[in-house]
């Protein structure tokens, strides 16, 4: 496994179950509204931190671990769509100047997008799309910096049917090719059934 939680909670409000993430699988975690399904995706990556428990990323406690290059191994791609009023390409070069990375060639960007079920052009502007193919646009910028684990969170959300199978599908197998471990929280239980090879159920727990 490449995360695991042991008795694991958040402001002492919020008490986990033992989690077990399987490494380069498909995780899919479900459960209620309020269970804290997309809070335990802001524990993974070390964005909040948990009042007791221990969260292990390959065996170590995260608390031990640097949150910058924690952040940069489990990528969170959270419901919130964050894009600059520019074209696909500006998006690509702000996103890869800020993590001091190099920029891909237009090929490389175009092949996420078509990944992502995404066709326009470079220069198309993204204040000028849909909910629905701003988040897809979002979700391939993010799927190019290749990290060890990609976090969706509702990646559906905005999308209908078709593209939902369409953009799950291609998401899940070339994290599969690349040994990418996926964890994605969805209440749509189509893909769920469809995607998931470990299924999370995330319940209200008491103490």
């Amino acid at each position: 496994m490449i995360i695991e939680t042991k008795n694991l909670s958040y402001q002492d409000r919020i008490h986990y179950q033992d989690i077990q993430i399987l490494m380069d699988k498909v995780n899919f975690i479900v459960g209620n509204s309020g269970t804290g399904k997309s809070t335990l995706l802001r524990l993974f990556n070390g964005t909040l931190s948990p009042s007791s428990g221990n969260l292990l990323y390959f065996g170590q406690d995260i608390e031990e671990l640097n949150t910058i290059d924690l952040r940069k191994d489990i990528m969170l791609i959270s419901q919130t769509v964050f894009l600059f009023d520019a074209s696909i390409r500006e998006n690509f070069k702000l996103f890869y100047e800020y993590r001091g990375m190099e920029l891909l060639t237009d090929a490389k960007m175009q092949e996420f997008l078509n990944m992502c079920n995404i066709f326009f052009p470079l220069e198309k502007d993204c204040t000028s799309m849909s909910g629905g193919e701003r988040q897809r646009v979002y979700i391939a910028i993010f799927l190019s910096f290749m990290p060890k684990v990609i976090m969706l969170d509702e990646p559906t959300s905005a999308l209908d049917k078709e593209n939902s199978k369409i953009v799950i599908s291609n998401i899940t197998s070339f994290c599969q090719n690349h040994k990418i471990t996926v964890i994605i929280v969805s209440h749509d239980s189509y893909i769920t059934e469809t995607f998931a090879e470990n299924l999370i159920t995330i319940e209200r727990r008491a103490i």
